[in-house]
């Protein structure tokens, strides 16, 4: 009864605007006070420490610190020093600028780990460049929107970190490790729909009358983006530094490039990146901390168990179990945010994937890329929405490019169901 009761209160709250981190605070208080009645006050002690111990774990300094990471990034222009350097290696025609986009959005990937900071990067740079060069706007919101979405996969990634917090036996570097070949394949699947659409409907024709970049300036101004992964995924692959510190590692590095190497971050841009950066890490962090609240709940009411045994009791198998997770989460990611995704599900999963005896981190990459789809799949997908905005587009006006993206990453989706190794070769090579 208490179980209806939480996930009722969670639902309605939902339907009528509440904010989701209130929604899941409130459910969760609501409930265990009624469980309580008896001992109300003593039960509600635990809200607040729990709302503590959420948020007193190491692994989450590194979450503000790559939301800061990645403002800087956005802010430096290191986004249109990557365009021109992918466009002076591939070239011009039809087809390309679609590809370069997808490129700059997984080169991006690597510095920042937010999907909608590089949505914004890269639409903001390649938008008017696309539309200048005959492509229609729904489609290049398609395109940022699609490839953004890779950013949750290729380390650093938000919501890897998220999800290493949440299951103790999925570690940081092993999770960072095992997003990079899914990424690069769901990159390389976009460029498909990418290309051959642009080719099919002829756009892009007046592409190929666009002057290219020099290649050597390119890469030289280029360079010092270039090398922001390779200081972040590298230094933590040396042992230099753990994820925590490599993302304050990355600020300092993102600072000098902006501040320094080329001087588009003033002195006067400083309160302001800083202020942006609190507030969508203090939104985060809320979520965060409610959520254990929400999970708190679960686990007090007793309520993971018998979920656990009703999924698993179901008498669809264990493929037939795992397709109806990927079907539910399809779902959420229509309406929900990839973190909020993780708070709520991964609590009531894990059990079912400890039961198959399911690898946990190639589960936790599974329901990463099924965030990354929710990303771009429409009526609320975050990423395709910052496009959209950019643009000055409707989020209808996509549907008919969108699902071409959607294919190419369910196809990836597919094949890292029936080989589990994709994900799970790169950590074991690296000794996570």
């Amino acid at each position: 009864m208490i179980g209806f009761v939480l996930f009722g209160i969670f639902v309605i709250l939902m339907l009528i605007g509440t904010p989701i981190g209130v929604a899941m605070g409130l459910a969760a208080v609501i409930s265990i006070a009624l469980a309580n009645l008896d001992t109300m006050w003593f039960g509600l002690l635990a809200v607040p420490q729990n709302f503590y111990a959420s948020l007193g774990k190491y692994p989450l300094l590194a979450l503000p610190m790559f939301i800061l990471v990645g403002t800087i990034f956005d802010r430096s222009g290191v986004a249109s020093r990557l365009v021109n350097l992918a466009i002076a290696v591939l070239g011009r025609g039809p087809g390309v600028l679609p590809v370069v986009a997808i490129i700059v959005a997984m080169l991006l990937g690597g510095i920042s780990g937010s999907g909608p900071a590089t949505a914004a990067a890269v639409g903001g740079v390649m938008i008017v460049a696309m539309s200048r060069a005959g492509y229609p706007k729904p489609f290049s919101a398609s395109v940022i929107g699609a490839s953004a979405a890779i950013d949750i996969l290729i380390p650093p990634s938000i919501a890897l970190i998220i999800y290493s917090i949440l299951v103790p036996g999925a570690s940081v570097p092993a999770m960072f490790a095992a997003g990079m070949l899914p990424g690069i394949l769901f990159g390389l699947a976009l460029m498909v729909p990418a290309f051959f659409l642009s080719r099919w409907h002829g756009m892009g024709k007046a592409e190929a009358h666009l002057s290219k970049p020099p290649f050597w300036a390119s890469l030289r101004e280029a360079s010092w983006g270039l090398a922001a992964p390779v200081l972040i995924l590298g230094g933590m692959r040396a042992g230099l530094f753990t994820p925590t510190e490599a993302a304050v590692v990355a600020v300092f590095y993102g600072l000098f490039v902006g501040m320094v190497i080329y001087r588009t971050i003033r002195i006067n841009d400083l309160f302001s990146i800083l202020r942006d950066s609190a507030e969508l890490s203090a939104i985060v962090l809320i979520i965060v901390a409610l959520a254990g609240v929400f999970a708190y709940s679960l686990s007090t009411l007793s309520l993971i168990d018998p979920i656990t045994k009703a999924i698993v009791g179901s008498g669809l198998g264990e493929y037939g179990v795992l397709i109806l997770i990927l079907i539910l989460l399809v779902g959420v990611g229509m309406v929900l945010d990839g973190v909020s995704i993780f708070l709520i599900f991964v609590p009531l999963l894990i059990p079912v994937a400890m039961f198959y005896e399911w690898d946990l981190v190639w589960f936790g990459v599974i329901l990463t890329m099924m965030v990354a789809i929710g990303q771009f799949t429409p009526p609320i997908a975050v990423n395709l929405m910052v496009a959209c905005r950019i643009a000055n587009v409707r989020i209808e006006d996509t549907t008919r490019w969108v699902l071409w993206m959607l294919l190419a990453a369910c196809f990836v989706l597919l094949i890292l169901v029936v080989f589990p190794e994709i994900a799970t070769w790169l950590p074991s090579v690296l000794g996570y």
